[in-house]
């Protein structure tokens, strides 16, 4: 009898239809029941040696909150026994209304040893608490994971002696991540966290991968990518990150309307093994990041959200250097501009945030001149080791796609149809603030800001602080804005054009 391995995963909902992700520990046939009579069912498919099931429950009426249980092969698995959590339920919600909606990013999962947590507190097992103790208080009716779910570069110590007993930890890529397998024991890791666990079996989530999913810098530069296509796992690693992120995560961001319109879906659950079809899927997105689309858009009541893929979807040479390939950022504005009078408040989930601190963006706009070659080679191959040392590789060092970016948003947010708030939503900076931007001889109708909340479960460390309250003030505005003196004889920095400046950055406590 097959047993429930990790899961279940609440995670599309709308007002008459759910997905629930499960994997059990062999091929079976999961079903979902709730109470008020609703249900779905489906076969388990099989990669790299796992079993997984994505449940289409259907029949859900608008508005209600059911509670539901999960079978394998008829046998109740779902809720555990004497569970210490109320009942999960999938919640749909009506057409209008207002929604309520929970955003973070980077959770390292690694769980505390001796009761001491060297991160601090995990702001999910907080939510989780919370909801728990009060299921009948208002909760997240949606909750946004905007990357870094796992940390496929920093593990654990209960994860690096488990690895140690399948490989040498002295050959490459060493205490990392090497293939699909191990990509598998950091979702255990960390969706298996008791307070976790209960947490997405009952508030919907949408994902999005960062950096660290794959590996710090992901696609930092053309250079960093030649250096690591050069090593002999770097191969393996992308592929497994690429193959584990469409399984735990991607599949249930999509609606039951496209996952049925998905060849690749299809594919997998038709064959007896899925492995080759989604490793070859892996491997056409690694060739051509433009063949395959991980953004993707959800609709809540009269509230748009677009999750933009921020990091695969990127063009890496530098003399066509863009955050966005072309595609990806038509397939951005035609959402944005698509039945504008259709939704009164547009979210833009991007990992990486838009407007960061007045300083942090000017060097980051700096350097992307220099790695440009507009100072000459001998600059262009330090500002290189700087990008790379210092991590800049945010919307503003991708400077036409910061400008793109811009505005898309202030034409969003003007005239007939535009909505009352154009949030854009991100993580990866270890800080958390809100900023407003302003446009030169512009004022858009929307209120527009840029909303980052991180991390989730991870440090922050004082050097961060003190450089995120620094770089809002303005003796850094003033030393931004001067740039890094040329070399003799060199012309200073081109691009920038007319971009939005935030007007301040008020730090979320």
């Amino acid at each position: 009898m097959a047993g429930l391995r990790l899961g279940p995963l609440l995670r599309y909902t709308d007002g008459s239809c759910a997905t629930v992700w499960v994997e059990s520990d062999g091929p079976c046939t999961a079903e979902v029941r709730c109470a008020d009579g609703a249900s779905g069912k489906t076969r388990t498919f099989r990669i790299a040696g796992h079993h997984y099931a994505l449940v289409a429950v259907s029949g859900l009426t608008p508005g209600t909150a059911t509670e539901y249980e999960v079978l394998l092969d008829g046998a109740r698995v779902w809720p555990p026994p004497e569970s210490p959590f109320p009942p999960s339920v999938i919640a749909t919600s009506p057409a209008d209304g207002e929604r309520r909606i929970a955003f973070g990013s980077c959770r390292w999962a690694a769980p505390p040893a001796g009761g001491h947590d060297p991160v601090g507190p995990d702001a999910l097992d907080t939510l989780s608490a919370r909801i728990a103790a009060d299921p009948e208080a208002a909760r997240p009716d949606v909750l946004l994971l905007l990357g870094d779910q796992v940390y496929a570069d920093e593990i654990s110590d209960a994860t690096r002696r488990w690895i140690s007993g399948r490989r040498d930890l002295a050959d490459p890529p060493g205490e990392q991540v090497a293939d699909y397998e191990e990509y598998t024991r950091l979702y255990y890791e960390s969706w298996l966290d008791p307070e976790v666990r209960w947490l997405l079996s009952t508030v919907p989530s949408c994902m999005i991968f960062d950096d660290h999913d794959v590996i710090d810098d992901w696609n930092t530069s053309e250079a960093w990518l030649a250096d690591m296509r050069a090593t002999d796992w770097w191969n393996e690693r992308l592929l497994s990150g690429l193959m584990s992120y469409w399984v735990y995560q991607q599949l249930g961001n999509l609606s039951p309307r496209e996952l049925d319109a998905d060849p690749l879906y299809a594919a997998v659950r038709e064959s007896p093994d899925g492995t080759d079809a989604l490793r070859a899927f892996a491997a056409r997105a690694d060739a051509d990041p433009a063949s395959v689309r991980w953004s993707y858009r959800r609709d809540f009541g009269r509230v748009r959200l677009l999750m933009v893929d921020s990091r695969a979807a990127r063009v890496l040479t530098e003399d066509r250097r863009a955050m966005l390939d072309p595609g990806e950022a038509a397939w951005l504005r035609e959402q944005v501009m698509e039945d504008r009078d259709a939704y009164d408040h547009l979210l833009i989930g991007t990992s990486l945030p838009w407007l960061l601190p007045h300083l942090v963006h000017d060097v980051e706009a700096w350097n992307a001149a220099m790695c440009a070659g507009e100072r000459g080679e001998r600059w262009a191959r330090y500002g290189e080791r700087i990008r790379r040392g210092a991590d800049l590789e945010h919307w503003s060092a991708f400077p036409s796609s910061f400008d793109a970016l811009a505005d898309l948003i202030a034409e969003a947010g003007t005239g007939p149809g535009a909505p009352a708030t154009v949030s854009v939503l991100s993580g990866d900076v270890h800080h958390a603030y809100v900023a407003e931007p302003s446009w030169p001889g512009r004022t858009p109708e929307a209120r527009i800001a840029q909303l980052t909340c991180s991390p989730v479960h991870n440090s922050v460390p004082l050097s961060i602080r003190l450089g995120f309250r620094f770089g809002w003030s303005a003796v850094a505005r003033a030393l931004g804005r001067r740039g890094p003196p040329p070399p003799p004889g060199a012309p200073p920095p081109g691009g920038g054009g007319a971009t939005p400046g935030a007007r301040g950055g008020a730090p979320l406590k």
